[in-house]
Protein backbone atom coordinates (compact mmCIF):
# COMPACT_ATOMS: atom_id res chain seq x y z
CA UNK A 1 0.00 0.00 0.00
CA UNK A 2 1.23 3.75 -0.84
CA UNK A 3 2.10 6.20 1.79
CA UNK A 4 -0.73 8.10 0.32
CA UNK A 5 -3.30 5.38 0.17
CA UNK A 6 -2.57 5.04 3.67
CA UNK A 7 -3.01 8.70 4.51
CA UNK A 8 -6.84 8.54 2.85
CA UNK A 9 -7.82 5.74 4.94
CA UNK A 10 -6.24 7.25 8.17
CA UNK A 11 -7.53 10.57 7.37
CA UNK A 12 -11.21 8.92 6.37
CA UNK A 13 -11.41 6.89 9.62
CA UNK A 14 -9.94 9.58 11.95
CA UNK A 15 -13.69 11.10 11.11
CA UNK A 16 -14.87 8.96 13.33
CA UNK A 17 -13.46 9.94 16.21
CA UNK A 18 -15.16 13.60 16.84
CA UNK A 19 -18.35 10.94 16.19
CA UNK A 20 -17.61 8.73 19.04
CA UNK A 21 -16.62 11.90 20.99
CA UNK A 22 -20.24 13.12 20.12
CA UNK A 23 -21.53 10.32 21.39
CA UNK A 24 -20.00 10.16 24.21
CA UNK A 25 -20.61 14.09 25.61
CA UNK A 26 -23.77 14.40 24.12
CA UNK A 27 -25.78 15.60 27.13
CA UNK A 28 -23.58 18.04 27.61
CA UNK A 29 -23.48 19.96 23.90
CA UNK A 30 -25.46 23.10 23.53
CA UNK A 31 -27.49 23.80 20.55
CA UNK A 32 -24.34 25.13 18.34
CA UNK A 33 -22.52 22.00 18.98
CA UNK A 34 -25.27 19.33 18.38
CA UNK A 35 -25.56 21.12 15.12
CA UNK A 36 -21.84 20.65 14.51
CA UNK A 37 -22.27 17.32 15.28
CA UNK A 38 -24.41 16.83 12.99
CA UNK A 39 -21.81 18.06 10.94
CA UNK A 40 -19.80 15.47 11.28
CA UNK A 41 -22.59 12.82 11.09
CA UNK A 42 -22.89 14.28 7.61
CA UNK A 43 -19.49 14.23 6.95
CA UNK A 44 -18.83 10.67 7.60
CA UNK A 45 -21.33 9.41 5.66
CA UNK A 46 -19.58 11.59 2.74
CA UNK A 47 -16.41 10.21 3.21
CA UNK A 48 -18.32 6.72 3.01
CA UNK A 49 -19.84 7.78 -0.59
CA UNK A 50 -16.50 8.61 -1.33
CA UNK A 51 -14.97 5.46 -0.56
CA UNK A 52 -18.34 3.48 -2.29
CA UNK A 53 -18.93 4.96 -5.35
CA UNK A 54 -15.88 4.45 -7.24
CA UNK A 55 -15.76 0.50 -6.03
CA UNK A 56 -19.01 0.88 -7.88
CA UNK A 57 -17.48 2.50 -10.77
CA UNK A 58 -19.58 5.57 -10.46
CA UNK A 59 -17.46 9.26 -10.11
CA UNK A 60 -17.20 10.50 -6.49
CA UNK A 61 -16.60 14.45 -7.57
CA UNK A 62 -20.41 15.42 -6.94
CA UNK A 63 -20.29 14.55 -3.22
CA UNK A 64 -17.65 16.84 -2.83
CA UNK A 65 -19.24 20.00 -4.37
CA UNK A 66 -22.70 18.97 -1.94
CA UNK A 67 -20.57 18.55 0.91
CA UNK A 68 -18.43 22.01 0.32
CA UNK A 69 -21.58 23.41 -0.02
CA UNK A 70 -23.50 21.46 3.51
CA UNK A 71 -19.96 22.65 4.83
CA UNK A 72 -20.57 26.47 4.10
CA UNK A 73 -24.44 26.19 5.64
CA UNK A 74 -23.58 24.48 8.59
CA UNK A 75 -20.69 26.61 9.52
CA UNK A 76 -22.28 29.66 8.34
CA UNK A 77 -25.31 28.77 11.00
CA UNK A 78 -22.47 27.89 13.64
CA UNK A 79 -20.70 31.26 13.46
CA UNK A 80 -23.99 33.36 13.13
CA UNK A 81 -24.82 31.86 16.44
CA UNK A 82 -21.75 32.44 17.89
CA UNK A 83 -20.98 35.84 17.22
CA UNK A 84 -22.16 38.50 19.66
CA UNK A 85 -21.62 41.71 17.58
CA UNK A 86 -24.67 42.42 15.38
CA UNK A 87 -21.70 43.36 12.41
CA UNK A 88 -20.18 39.90 12.63
CA UNK A 89 -23.54 38.36 12.56
CA UNK A 90 -24.22 39.88 8.93
CA UNK A 91 -20.90 39.75 7.47
CA UNK A 92 -21.41 35.46 8.51
CA UNK A 93 -24.31 35.85 6.10
CA UNK A 94 -22.73 37.73 2.92
CA UNK A 95 -19.59 36.04 2.87
CA UNK A 96 -21.56 32.57 3.34
CA UNK A 97 -23.80 33.63 0.67
CA UNK A 98 -20.87 34.64 -1.66
CA UNK A 99 -19.71 31.34 -0.81
CA UNK A 100 -22.31 29.17 -1.72
CA UNK A 101 -23.21 31.01 -4.54
CA UNK A 102 -19.27 29.93 -5.63
CA UNK A 103 -20.33 26.67 -4.64
CA UNK A 104 -23.42 26.82 -7.38
CA UNK A 105 -21.13 27.92 -9.57
CA UNK A 106 -18.60 25.09 -9.69
CA UNK A 107 -21.39 23.10 -10.11
CA UNK A 108 -21.93 23.51 -13.70
CA UNK A 109 -18.59 20.65 -13.26
CA UNK A 110 -19.79 18.61 -11.59
CA UNK A 111 -17.20 15.50 -12.21
CA UNK A 112 -14.09 18.28 -12.16
CA UNK A 113 -12.68 19.49 -8.83
CA UNK A 114 -14.14 22.14 -6.85
CA UNK A 115 -11.66 24.21 -6.58
CA UNK A 116 -13.29 27.61 -7.05
CA UNK A 117 -16.13 27.06 -4.19
CA UNK A 118 -13.08 25.23 -1.72
CA UNK A 119 -11.23 28.36 -2.24
CA UNK A 120 -14.05 30.79 -1.28
CA UNK A 121 -15.10 28.70 1.44
CA UNK A 122 -11.52 28.60 2.10
CA UNK A 123 -11.06 32.52 2.29
CA UNK A 124 -14.75 33.09 4.04
CA UNK A 125 -13.87 30.57 6.85
CA UNK A 126 -10.38 31.87 7.67
CA UNK A 127 -12.01 35.60 7.70
CA UNK A 128 -15.04 34.26 10.25
CA UNK A 129 -12.50 31.95 12.27
CA UNK A 130 -9.79 35.53 12.55
CA UNK A 131 -13.38 37.54 13.95
CA UNK A 132 -14.16 34.54 16.43
CA UNK A 133 -10.83 34.82 17.69
CA UNK A 134 -11.05 38.21 18.23
CA UNK A 135 -14.65 38.32 19.91
CA UNK A 136 -12.96 35.26 22.39
CA UNK A 137 -10.16 37.06 23.37
CA UNK A 138 -11.79 40.72 24.18
CA UNK A 139 -14.23 39.15 26.20
CA UNK A 140 -15.51 41.56 29.56
CA UNK A 141 -15.67 38.55 31.72
CA UNK A 142 -13.16 36.05 32.78
CA UNK A 143 -13.01 32.43 30.85
CA UNK A 144 -10.62 29.74 30.71
CA UNK A 145 -10.41 29.95 27.14
CA UNK A 146 -8.67 26.96 26.45
CA UNK A 147 -11.86 24.94 28.35
CA UNK A 148 -14.59 26.61 25.62
CA UNK A 149 -15.34 24.29 23.24
CA UNK A 150 -15.79 27.28 20.16
CA UNK A 151 -11.64 28.18 21.06
CA UNK A 152 -10.86 24.70 19.67
CA UNK A 153 -13.96 24.31 17.31
CA UNK A 154 -12.58 27.77 15.76
CA UNK A 155 -8.10 26.79 15.85
CA UNK A 156 -9.81 23.36 13.85
CA UNK A 157 -11.55 25.63 10.96
CA UNK A 158 -8.47 28.34 10.93
CA UNK A 159 -5.84 25.68 10.46
CA UNK A 160 -7.67 23.78 8.36
CA UNK A 161 -8.70 26.39 5.88
CA UNK A 162 -5.19 28.15 6.23
CA UNK A 163 -3.41 25.54 5.23
CA UNK A 164 -5.38 23.78 2.60
CA UNK A 165 -6.33 27.51 0.92
CA UNK A 166 -3.14 26.93 -1.65
CA UNK A 167 -3.61 23.37 -2.30
CA UNK A 168 -7.45 24.38 -3.24
CA UNK A 169 -6.70 26.75 -5.39
CA UNK A 170 -3.41 24.78 -7.62
CA UNK A 171 -4.80 21.81 -7.87
CA UNK A 172 -6.66 21.59 -10.66
CA UNK A 173 -3.28 23.08 -12.39
CA UNK A 174 -1.30 19.91 -11.14
CA UNK A 175 -1.60 16.79 -13.28
CA UNK A 176 -3.84 14.07 -11.97
CA UNK A 177 -1.03 11.34 -11.87
CA UNK A 178 0.65 13.73 -9.19
CA UNK A 179 -2.04 14.94 -7.24
CA UNK A 180 -2.48 12.01 -4.67
CA UNK A 181 1.05 13.33 -3.44
CA UNK A 182 0.35 16.78 -3.17
CA UNK A 183 -3.37 15.97 -1.32
CA UNK A 184 -0.95 14.21 1.31
CA UNK A 185 -1.43 17.71 3.01
CA UNK A 186 -4.94 18.02 2.99
CA UNK A 187 -5.17 13.94 4.86
CA UNK A 188 -2.29 15.32 7.71
CA UNK A 189 -4.21 18.28 7.94
CA UNK A 190 -7.93 16.93 8.55
CA UNK A 191 -5.88 14.30 10.57
CA UNK A 192 -5.34 17.08 13.04
CA UNK A 193 -8.17 19.34 12.47
CA UNK A 194 -10.17 16.11 13.28
CA UNK A 195 -8.40 15.82 16.77
CA UNK A 196 -9.65 19.43 17.64
CA UNK A 197 -13.07 18.82 17.02
CA UNK A 198 -12.63 16.10 18.90
CA UNK A 199 -11.57 18.30 22.24
CA UNK A 200 -14.11 20.64 21.07
CA UNK A 201 -16.56 17.91 21.33
CA UNK A 202 -15.46 17.02 24.49
CA UNK A 203 -15.31 20.39 26.17
CA UNK A 204 -18.21 21.21 28.61
CA UNK A 205 -20.11 24.74 28.88
CA UNK A 206 -17.87 26.92 31.48
CA UNK A 207 -19.20 29.33 34.00
CA UNK A 208 -18.18 33.16 33.42
CA UNK A 209 -17.34 35.28 36.61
Amino acid sequence: MSKEALFDIISSLSGLIPLMALIYNFKNLDRIFKLIGVFFILAALADLLQWLLPYWHFSNIWIVHIFVMVNIVIFCIVYYRAFVSSLNKKVSLILSAAALVAGLYSCKDIFEYPTVSNTASSIVFIVLSLLLFFQLLTRQEFVHIEKQGLFWFNAAVLFYFSINIFLFMLIAMIPLHERPSYYIINNITNIIANLLYTIALLCRPQKTT
